[in-house]
């Protein structure tokens, strides 16, 4: 059976044939999965398009271009809105032109370009824009209703940011609406003008534009019905952002056809070139589509592009790493995958008439079956996909990775650096290497002097949970142990250090401002400053990541063993990056050396290390429970409630005598926080607050970890304990957990958690600002 492929040649010097051709052997089966859609009513028709080795292989409409106010056949020249493909064809180019050109680098500040954006008070990158990490909203606000472009851009230039950037993965279209302007004011022409002239020309995309003439609209797709008019949208954008903005932004907006599509996905295959001529470098086009999230995130996005993510439906379930595209809301899609040089493109109409349609499966099933007959596999990947999810939930590429702790590195170098010394040793329990053996074994077995072991809260053992912990000696080796939480004594003294030339500080921290290791040490830290005593801390991995950096910033006058330094409570980093933090910003002109981890990622969990876990205090019993505990023990000083200290599950449940478990569950569930969900639960704590009495409360489930904001959540939970039981937390108790007498204030005032996170953000990017000088970790 043979079938004749229309010719998409244009312009290009080779030609896409215009040839009969073999049906492929995806044909009969992508038909199916199409028509069946069509049958089903979730799309009134499509124009399916398949390139393979610079040939188009495959052109078919089916179904109806419209339903109503008439039917209408669905030819292949149909002219679709392509909603957010805008941002990969007319704006993402744009943005690399203009790269190629050295007017514009990934890694400046936004305000570099737009001035005012957010008050000139921001670190957000472009390449924040581009990859989606920003912190910004998903969208402007649409009420009430406001129109023009330039309104447009004012509301996106001062859209207060609902995280802190680098972070978290937020599908945004003010990202892009931002990004359209950076084009326009560094070419001088509006985003579509450039476009058009950069792009679309000399592609020959003869019908690809932001609104489209009059004369084109016999060609265009219409979508959803307008409630205005009652008559469907019809070569006016979909979208009601552009649309107030007058049908030109860098979110959407644009129309094309299939088949001027196929030229542009070709000249990416093609590594820039098109038409005899090099539109792009390969590098930038190789730059642009490879992957540009931090390491760890469980999503891949280039530039602009898709990679692989909870919209990335497209992509099938063969199509490899490597491979990249977009969807549009209106019911288009592309794919282009570089390993087998072959590209689907599939433009539908689901909005029309009325949208709330789900085509994720079709998309899927066509693009996996055309991978099936092109695609090339990449070895050692394997892809894990389904036909169909929710947003909440998404494909992980995980690391897994063999991460040596600083301990592990020193050993492999038989402790060279500290032969000759006599060492004062700051460790507990975790201090062990890859292979469970202890640092103070390792080191004597070396030959290194350890004339002093000096324990942190919870003893040597990591087993105490009691104040008055005192001196005593270690039971395998005789050597002295000195305490650092006996009540008094939070710092080496003179008498504790006689005869220590070096401290080493070798502890496991869980990556949460209040968790006291971290003040152990950087008390510790202070005091070799001021004794002129060199200072090493063997690194070891942040268990929640290095990336995520959450809460307020720790007030001056709230400073204490809980926090003592002036960072957030979530800091995203490492106790060896800490320690160069504090030494570098307090001025102390410590000795220090920072012995490294290798392996390791910022965006890495723990589960990501091949380590071994031990609960690095009593009721750290999990890795779950270190992802709630900066979120969970804010308000854990109030003494008539419980965070579930003296359970199984500690910082994984919350309750008091006063708390109904069923109003709080509905009532947090009911805020839609993203990555958790909460059920009632009841327990009876056999230790600590509440012991032998029955709780009532809730317990939290973990429901997307890599875009769950922990802190955010501790407010959020606050906020509905004021909001159902007004007085029962005690603030002031948890003022230096908190860290911040403002939080506090808001708390009490009953402000929602958005606002108070508005008002610590400035304070935050100054951290994260700071901060970025003595991370020693790749990654964000």
């Amino acid at each position: 059976m043979k079938k004749w492929i229309p010719a998409v040649c244009a312009v290009l010097a080779v030609c896409l044939p215009l040839a009969a051709q073999e049906v492929p052997a995806f044909a009969s089966a992508a038909d199916q999965a199409i028509q069946e859609a069509v049958a089903n009513e979730s799309i009134p028709g499509a124009v399916l398009l398949v390139g393979h080795g610079g040939k188009v292989v495959y052109h078919k409409a089916y179904g109806s271009r419209a339903l109503v106010p008439a039917r209408e056949k669905m030819t292949e020249d149909t002219i679709f809105d392509l909603a957010s493909l805008t941002k990969v064809v007319a704006t993402t180019p744009s943005i690399m032109k203009l790269f190629e050109q050295g007017k514009i680098r990934m890694d400046d500040r936004v305000t570099d370009y737009l001035p005012t954006f957010q008050g000139g008070r921001t670190n957000i990158t472009v390449r924040d824009l581009l990859t989606h990490f920003s912190g910004l909203r998903p969208d402007l606000d649409l009420k009430p209703e406001w129109s023009g472009y330039d309104t447009g851009i004012k509301k996106a230039l001062a859209d207060p940011p609902a995280g802190p950037p680098g972070v978290k993965f937020v599908y945004s279209d003010i990202n892009f609406i931002l990004l359209g302007e950076i084009v326009h004011r560094l070419s001088g022409e509006p985003l579509d003008q450039f476009a058009k002239e950069q792009i679309f020309e000399p592609l020959g995309m003869k019908d690809t534009g932001f609104r489209p003439a009059p004369s084109l609209r016999p060609r265009i797709a219409p979508t959803e019905i307008d409630p205005h008019t009652g008559k469907p949208l019809r070569g006016v954008v979909h979208d009601p952002t552009s649309r107030f903005m007058g049908g030109v932004a860098g979110h959407a907006g644009l129309f094309s056809t299939a088949s001027d599509l196929a030229l542009y996905a070709q000249m990416m295959l093609d590594q820039g070139r098109a038409a005899g001529r090099q539109l792009f470098s390969p590098v930038a086009v190789q730059k642009f589509t490879s992957p540009e999230t931090p390491p760890g995130q469980p999503i891949l996005r280039g530039f602009g592009w898709d990679i692989d993510s909870p919209f990335s439906s497209n992509r099938g379930e063969l199509f490899p790493i490597g491979s990249f595209g977009h969807t549009g809301f209106t019911g288009t899609d592309i794919w282009i995958d570089p390993s087998s040089q072959t590209y689907v493109i599939l433009l539908t109409n689901a909005v029309h008439p009325r949208g709330g349609k789900s085509i994720r499966s079709m998309r899927a099933r066509v693009a996996t079956l055309v991978a099936a007959a092109y695609g090339s596999a990449i070895p050692g990947i394997e892809l894990t996909g389904y036909d169909d999810f929710s947003t909440s939930e998404r494909r992980t590429v995980a690391r897994n990775t063999e991460v040596w702790n600083g301990l592990d590195v020193l050993a492999r170098d038989q402790f060279a650096p500290l032969k000759g010394r006599h060492i004062g040793l700051i460790t507990n329990h975790t201090g062990l290497s890859r292979d469970g053996k202890r640092n103070i074994d390792l080191m004597r077995a070396a030959g290194i002097d350890i004339t002093a072991i000096f324990s942190p809260e919870h003893g040597l053992a990591g087993t105490e949970d009691r104040e008055d912990i005192g001196n005593g000696r270690d039971t395998a080796t005789g050597i002295p142990v000195f305490s650092l939480y006996d009540g008094k004594d939070r710092r080496p003294t003179g008498a504790m250090l006689k005869g220590v030339d070096t401290l080493v500080f070798d502890i496991q921290d869980v990556g949460a401002r209040f968790y006291t290791y971290s003040c152990t040490m950087i008390y510790s830290l202070r005091e070799a400053a001021r004794r002129k005593i060199p200072f090493y801390v063997l690194d070891r991995p942040n268990p929640i990541t290095g990336v995520h950096v959450e809460g307020p910033v720790l007030a001056s006058s709230l400073e204490s063993f809980v926090g003592c330094a002036a960072i957030p409570v979530r800091h995203g980093m490492t106790l060896g990056e800490l320690a160069r933090m504090v030494n570098g910003e307090d001025h102390l002109g410590a000795d220090l050396h920072v012995i490294a981890a290798e392996g390791w990622h910022r965006g890495d969990w723990f589960d990501s290390t091949g380590l071994t876990w031990v609960d690095p205090s009593p009721n750290m019993l999990s890795l779950n429970a270190a992802l709630l505990y900066p979120g969970i023990a804010l308000l854990e000083a109030s003494a008539n409630y419980s965070v579930g200290r003296g359970t199984g599950a500690p910082f994984e449940q919350v309750g008091a005598t006063w708390i109904r478990g069923a109003e709080l569950a509905k009532f947090l569930n009911s805020r839609y926080i993203t990555g958790i969900r909460v059920y009632p639960t009841r327990f009876q704590p056999t230790a600590s607050k509440g012991k032998g009495e029955w709780m009532n409360g809730v317990r939290f489930v973990i429901t997307d970890r890599d875009n769950f904001d922990s802190v955010g959540f501790g407010l959020e939970l606050a906020y509905a304990l004021e909001q159902l039981y007004p007085g029962k937390i005690d603030w002031k108790a948890n003022e230096r957990l908190i860290g911040s007498d403002q939080v506090i204030a808001e708390l009490k005032a009953g402000s929602t958690p958005s606002t108070i996170m508005q008002k610590y953000r400035e304070r935050l990017d100054e951290f994260v600002n700071t901060r970025a000088k003595y991370l020693l970790y790749p990654g964000r």
